[in-house]
């Protein structure tokens, strides 16, 4: 008997039996999940369902998770509206631009805050952490931004906001992680400092640069306030502003659209105008996701654990 016991494999000898109360927390907690999930999906779907479903179905409230009398028609009428595609491009071209200067500026300043031997270094890192605190206020920073010459220009879309101290400090407590001896290493070998940054530290930094070039996009990508404060073009105007101001005019949706060909385009319901202008504008960074989840977990816990 004692030779079958030995036998055993050591997972099973190992086996910690759950007791009656630890199975039904784990039931309810599945539960609990399983229902936030379906109230988290209940609006994305609901609002697919009204942009392929028909004028009278959107009109009249039939439709809540699943399309009624199927159709595209509202998707073509969005794609093919020219201050939805100018809107998409503006915001394309802040979400990749902003993204590759944030992330420049945030590695060119959390690299010199990772190093103890630096003169000031407390003193530097008391000025960040006081802006995330506190700021000059709207009017300052509006009066700031126009002395640049940086009102009504693509520029005041991004760079206000160009570092989040946040995310600096998860980069720099990453930095402090790595191991001293690469840098003494490449040190004798001649490299300078920022041949050591980008050669040495920044490969080995991939996947908290991932998780901070999302964040940075997905803030991009969703803010309009800059466009609100700075920007008067309608040229300039991100997707985000047009959505506000297409979701904020339901009456006039078709007039905020664009020019109406009205033998072909009165017969879109402004919900569903709204609905697939939204999807439209959802779906390229949900796309973003699958690529950058690997990363994202040890991204975050190892740039986050040391203080």
């Amino acid at each position: 008997m004692a030779q079958n016991m030995l036998s055993r494999p050591a997972g099973k000898r190992g086996a910690i039996k759950e007791s009656l109360g630890e199975r039904i927390f784990t039931v309810c907690v599945y539960i609990l999940f399983t229902l936030l999930g379906i109230a988290t999906l209940f609006p994305f779907l609901n609002i697919i369902a009204k942009s392929l479903s028909s004028e009278a179905a959107v009109i009249s409230g039939m439709v809540t998770l699943y399309p009624i009398d199927f159709q595209i028609g509202t998707y073509q009428w969005v794609l093919g509206n020219k201050q939805f595609l100018n809107s998409f491009k503006i915001t394309v071209f802040i979400t990749v631009v902003g993204t590759f200067c944030s992330l420049l500026m945030t590695v060119l300043s959390a690299y010199p805050l990772s190093k103890t031997y630096l003169s000031g270094r407390k003193s530097f890192l008391l000025i960040f952490i006081f802006t995330m605190l506190f700021n000059g206020g709207l009017i300052p920073t509006y009066l700031l931004m126009q002395k640049l010459g940086l009102v009504n220009t693509v520029w005041s879309l991004f760079v206000p906001g160009m570092i989040s101290v946040f995310n600096m400090l998860i980069v720099k407590n990453y930095f402090e992680g790595l191991p001293d001896s690469l840098e003494e290493s490449a040190k004798l070998d001649g490299a300078s400092n920022v041949r050591i940054l980008f050669s040495i530290m920044l490969p080995l930094s991939m996947p908290v640069m991932a998780t901070i070039g999302l964040f940075y996009a997905v803030t991009l990508w969703n803010s309009y306030f800059n466009a609100l404060v700075y920007v008067t073009d309608p040229a300039l105007k991100p997707l985000q502003l047009y959505l506000k101001e297409l979701i904020a005019s339901t009456s006039e949706v078709m007039k905020l659209a664009g020019e109406i060909d009205i033998n072909n385009d009165l017969n879109k319901a402004p919900e569903a105008v709204q609905a697939a202008s939204i999807i439209t504008a959802t779906v390229p960074i949900l796309c973003v996701y699958p690529f950058l989840q690997k990363h994202f977990v040890k991204g975050v816990l190892v740039g986050s654990v040391k203080g």
